[in-house]
């Protein structure tokens, strides 16, 4: 199976920036990041294509290090309802539905970002 093992700072005041990581021992078209249930971005390869969840409201931005083999999600501006568990996922997904859960196979084990007001 593919490993995917997601790093990065645990914590961060309201309205500053931060940064989630997932190095992975490789990629398939498609990674994306998940907040707790529900995708927030998704980067493939293919086309260079990049997708956010309305929610995100502009503040997140998903990008791939292919030298590094590395996924990161960068969070500008942080509020409190940034605050979950974040986790990284690779697969094919359909592309209508390429923030959708189900249609990841491989996924890490998350890591838990906490916003302070």
């Amino acid at each position: 199976r593919v490993q995917l093992v997601e790093c990065g700072i645990a914590s961060a005041q309201a309205g500053e920036s931060a940064r989630l990581s997932c190095a992975a021992s490789r990629y398939m078209n498609c990674m994306a990041w998940f907040k707790d249930s529900e995708g927030v971005a998704v980067h493939c390869n293919r086309g260079s294509f990049t997708e956010y969840a309305d929610s995100v409201e502009g503040r997140f931005t998903i990008f791939r290090e292919i030298a590094r083999d590395t996924l990161s999600l960068e969070i500008n501006n942080v509020r409190p309802e940034d605050s979950g568990k974040y986790y990284c996922a690779s697969g094919h997904p359909r592309p209508q539905a390429r923030l959708d859960k189900i249609d990841y196979r491989e996924w890490g084990q998350g890591i838990q970002f906490t916003v302070s007001s």
